[in-house]
């Protein structure tokens, strides 16, 4: 089965591919390296010819609040009408869960958006929340700083490898569509600035680390349950714990 992965060079993207390639499937990677551009349409009526589902893992270049919306309206619009053409009967999109939850953030109102067209288009779909990937760990640690601690959201976090996050796609993407949104999340659920503080350690950062409950994440405020599955009995859950995970950097 052809699979067009759009957004195929990235952390997500490559290993969508690779795991559906061990699978069998003829994954094609799509993204402007390979002469793929969501943004302006370029190439994607060649690159879905044949195709029967497309995953999107697809990402702004900028997260201004106006260019992220653009990148994702203009980019959703474009897949769909290539997918139209070319008759895919799976459209398999990754998203970000509680994005519906985080509207004080131009990149979550974003991801609604996208999420809206692809359910709007007609065409069968399958959208995969995930929670935040433990690569990302590190760049909220980075937007922590606060004089000499890092301060974070008194929040619960429940985040997961990029390798289960691809994993969890590529049987989506071969799987009939849900025509529904699923989620996936890591194996554990703790309060936000437990993940921080490992995290931190891991990279050698000594700074201790507290929780508020003013502190925004990303210039939104949250609320203790913002950023994990809402059912958290109904989401897929990875294999890969965090302290393994550290343990390999």
């Amino acid at each position: 089965m052809k699979i067009v992965v759009v957004g195929g060079s990235g952390l997500i993207g490559r290993q969508v591919t690779a795991d559906l390639l061990r699978m069998g499937h003829g994954a094609v990677p799509a993204s402007p390296s390979t002469g793929v551009n969501a943004y302006t349409g370029e190439g994607l009526a060649r690159v879905l010819t044949g195709a029967e589902v497309v995953v999107d893992v697809s990402n702004a270049p900028s997260f201004a609040d106006t260019a992220v919306l653009d990148f994702f309206e203009r980019s959703g619009r474009n897949i769909i009408a290539a997918e139209r053409q070319a008759g895919v009967k799976h459209h398999v999109a990754l998203s970000i869960v509680g994005t519906d939850r985080l509207q004080g953030n131009g990149y979550f109102r974003a991801k609604v958006a996208q999420e809206r067209l692809i359910k709007a288009a007609g065409i069968p779909y399958t959208i995969v929340r995930a929670t935040q990937f433990f690569e990302f760990v590190a760049t909220i640690s980075e937007a922590s700083v606060a004089g000499d601690r890092l301060l974070v959201p008194d929040a619960n976090l429940q985040p997961i490898a990029a390798s289960d996050v691809a994993s969890a796609l590529a049987d989506v993407a071969v799987a009939p569509p849900a025509n529904a949104t699923v989620e996936i999340a890591g194996p554990e659920r703790l309060p936000f600035r437990e993940f921080v503080a490992k995290r931190a350690a891991a990279s050698g950062d000594g700074r201790a680390v507290s929780a508020d409950r003013t502190a925004l994440y990303f210039g939104t405020p949250l609320e203790v349950g913002s950023l994990v599955p809402a059912n958290d009995g109904a989401a897929r859950i990875g294999r890969t714990r965090f302290d393994a995970w550290l343990a390999e950097l």
